[in-house]
């Protein structure tokens, strides 16, 4: 058993074996190592006296039947050690969370831990008795030799008179010496398994504790990666946010452009019709040209009689000119049937086109028609 983990350094400093041995009352020296199998937190020399010679009342046990006196004594004592550790293992890991379960047991562990020792036992402060001495150093224990140096002390001493009877009680009076230290050694045999029992214990809780040590630094490490995770998740998200921007961004200036072009559309559509109106009204000045131009020939015909009574002596180049300016007339009407004609035939022309047109489309939204009336076939 290494150092500073002896059973007995429950109390707030080592038992010395000198002052152990030294102690007269042999109902002390079974106390103090009844308290090691005891155990607990609030577990005194009187309470060990009590447990120690709890038996069943009004049945005395034969002086020679040692093995069931110390079947009898094994019962209560094993079973209180285990009920009282279990009970505690029960209240520390009920409704807790898995993180909350592991500090929790990390810090009950550390408590009662030192730096130099691989397993070491945790014993809760207990009530001594006042004439048990608190010695400062006890380093080498062993339950063996304190076993064999009791059994040698009673061997030379004899039993003293001042035993307490209650460490004995459900045993015969008739008892002998050697019986007795059979019955303290069974006893401390049973003890020292409880012992055993509880340092496989603390080994296995500190086994549980390692491995939920591991779990805490799994449970970190995934925290890390979770939280460089979002990290990264968040500077994509800016990424993200710095794009769609950017995308608002050039939506508005295509849309400036979009509500430019319209603009200029319209502006088009307006020289448009100011082209159109202009080509009206340069027709109908045309019109009115020509109509000026009839009334210029009458008036030149007035002109033309008036001038026959006037020039006698010109009647000829008169009657010459006239024949000429006749011919130029017809010619002129010519012309001007020709004109019309043309304008009539451009009319015919553009009717066609119209006409070609219209079968054009009619054409094309009958193919049409047909090749949906296949596709819905189809």
């Amino acid at each position: 058993m290494p150092q500073n983990s002896h059973p007995l350094m429950f109390f707030k400093s080592p038992i010395n074996p000198l002052v152990f041995f030294s102690t007269p009352s042999l109902v002390l020296k079974v106390c103090l190592l009844r308290v090691i199998g005891c155990g607990g937190p609030a577990v005194t020399a009187r309470t060990c006296l009590s447990r120690a010679g709890r038996g069943v009342p009004g049945a005395p046990l034969p002086s020679l039947d040692l093995l069931a006196q110390e079947q009898e004594y094994k019962g209560p004592l094993s079973s209180e050690g285990i009920v009282h550790l279990r009970s505690e293992t029960k209240l520390k890991n009920k409704n807790t969370d898995p993180i909350d379960k592991v500090q929790n047991k990390l810090q009950c562990v550390n408590k009662g831990r030192k730096a130099n020792s691989s397993v070491k036992l945790k014993y809760c402060s207990v009530q001594t008795a006042s004439d048990v001495a608190i010695p400062e150093d006890f380093s080498d224990f062993s339950l063996g030799k304190t076993i064999s140096k009791i059994e040698g002390q009673l061997e030379e001493e004899g039993l003293p008179e001042h035993t307490d009877d209650e460490i004995f009680s459900g045993v015969s009076k008739d008892i002998g010496t050697k019986a007795q230290i059979r019955f303290l050694k069974a006893k401390l045999h049973v003890m020292q398994e409880e012992l055993d029992n509880v340092v496989c214990e603390c080994n296995r809780k500190e086994d549980d504790i390692q491995d939920l040590k591991a779990q805490v630094k799994n449970f970190e490490e995934d925290r890390t990666r979770q939280q460089r995770t979002i990290n990264i998740q968040q500077s994509q998200i800016e990424k993200y946010k710095n794009l769609f921007e950017e995308a608002n961004k050039k939506c508005d200036g295509l849309q400036q452009q979009l509500s430019s072009a319209e603009r200029e559309l319209e502006n088009k559509k307006r020289l448009q019709k100011q082209t159109a109106t202009s080509q009206s009204a340069t027709e109908v000045r045309l019109n009115r040209a020509l109509e000026e131009a009839e009334k210029y020939k009458l008036e030149l015909s007035k002109l033309k009689q008036n001038n026959k009574d006037i020039a006698n002596e010109e009647h000829q180049k008169i009657e010459v000119l006239k024949s000429e300016n006749k011919k130029l007339e017809k010619q002129k009407e010519e012309l001007m049937i020709g004109f019309k004609k043309q304008l009539k035939l451009i009319d015919v022309l553009k009717r066609q086109k119209m006409h070609i047109e219209a079968a054009k489309m009619l054409s094309f939204t009958e193919e049409e028609f047909m090749k949906a009336l296949e596709w819905g076939n189809s």
